[in-house]
């Protein structure tokens, strides 16, 4: 196949190694793959993949030379066509992409870009890479085989752990921590300043945030993220969470592990949000307040009070998704339940004259 104009081809043993030793092939397909397409889009020589079985038919019709398939799905390759059965085909694919992605962006050398500006107590490790106009400040320290691709800004006494990819423009600000296999998106702030002010016969006196941020490891944040410094403490991003671009997170926040924050959330100071969770996008979360382990916020819902674990709540304020349904029904019903109040006004009207 040819990806922006790089040229590149998996052979089916190639592509086995890729998905790893749980997979098994079926039926046999010797030349390469090309290039990677939809069920129905596929043409020979081109890889897909079957997730959802309710697209098992368009499966069983695809002209794809190669498709990734669940495991126990009955259905048969055709001539010069394999199948390669798998427990998460998804992921399947996304190791093929990930390994495309690899191909198309080499990590570069180790090493510190010429036009990169280092103090001279900070400490670099020998297989990091330090790109174009990066800055690194005194006492700050990037671990093995990190990446920080240009304009990158770490503070002073702040990390970077080990194999994490700073992105171009990323601000790591002073003494804050992220944490090793992570990946931080461009433009996005790490330890700005909690948005905190004392009002005194009014005059918004400003408190300052001497705390930190710690981004524990395999984190990915998106681009154009902010996440506050704490005011005196740590605001942390938990082991394994996913924040999506456009996220604000205040001051002293805490987000659990493995939890799942969607574009354009807000989450306000000192809340508390437990291990996979999921806010929607553009959800508004009020500041300390708890939100239980595996809860689920709805998109553009707006949280003003604890949520238990495992609860499922949408609508501002925000009300469990069964009562959110129900209010919905009852509001398409509205215009005719005026029109109903408005006859039996009038009704009433014409009896008593």
């Amino acid at each position: 196949m040819s990806i922006h104009g790089v040229e590149i081809s998996f052979s089916v043993e190639e592509l086995r190694v890729i998905l790893g030793g749980d997979c098994r092939v079926i039926g046999v397909y010797e030349g390469v793959i090309s290039g990677i397409a939809s069920l129905d889009a596929a043409q020979p020589g081109e890889l897909s993949f079957l997730a959802n079985l309710k697209y098992r038919k368009q499966a069983q019709e695809s002209r794809a030379s190669v498709i990734l398939i669940p495991l126990g799905v009955e259905i048969e390759p055709g001539a010069d066509q394999c199948f390669i059965e798998m427990e998460h085909p998804s992921l399947g694919l996304a190791r093929v992409c990930e390994t495309i992605e690899d191909r198309l962006n080499p990590r570069p050398a180790a090493g510190i870009d010429p036009m990169a500006k280092v103090a001279p107590d900070a400490e670099v490790s020998d297989s990091a890479y330090v790109g174009p106009f990066c800055v690194i400040e005194s006492g700050g320290k990037v671990g093995e085989r990190v990446q920080l691709v240009s304009h990158v800004f770490v503070g002073r006494s702040a990390e970077v752990g080990a194999d994490s990819v700073l992105f171009s423009n990323v601000a790591l600000q002073h003494y804050c921590q992220v944490g090793a296999r992570c990946r931080v998106h461009a433009n996005t702030v790490i330890g700005s300043d909690g948005f905190g002010y004392s009002t005194v016969a009014g005059v918004h006196h400003k408190e300052p945030q001497i705390g930190i941020v710690v981004v524990e490891d395999d984190v990915e944040i998106g681009a154009n993220v902010a996440i506050d410094r704490a005011r005196f403490e740590v605001t942390r991003i938990g082991r394994g969470a996913k924040v999506d671009n456009l996220v604000q997170i205040a001051h002293n926040v805490e987000i659990g592990p493995g939890s799942i924050v969607v574009a354009q959330t807000g989450v306000s100071g000192s809340t508390r949000v437990g291990k996979y969770v999921i806010l929607a996008g553009q959800s508004g979360i009020a500041g300390h307040i708890t939100i239980g382990d595996q809860a689920v916020v709805g998109a553009q819902a707006g949280v003003n009070r604890d949520i238990g674990p495992g609860e499922k709540v949408r609508g501002t304020p925000h009300v469990s998704m069964g009562e959110f349904g129900r209010i919905a029904v009852l509001q398409k019903r509205l215009p005719d339940l005026f029109k109903r109040v408005d006859r039996l006004e009038k009704a009433q009207s014409t009896s008593e004259t």
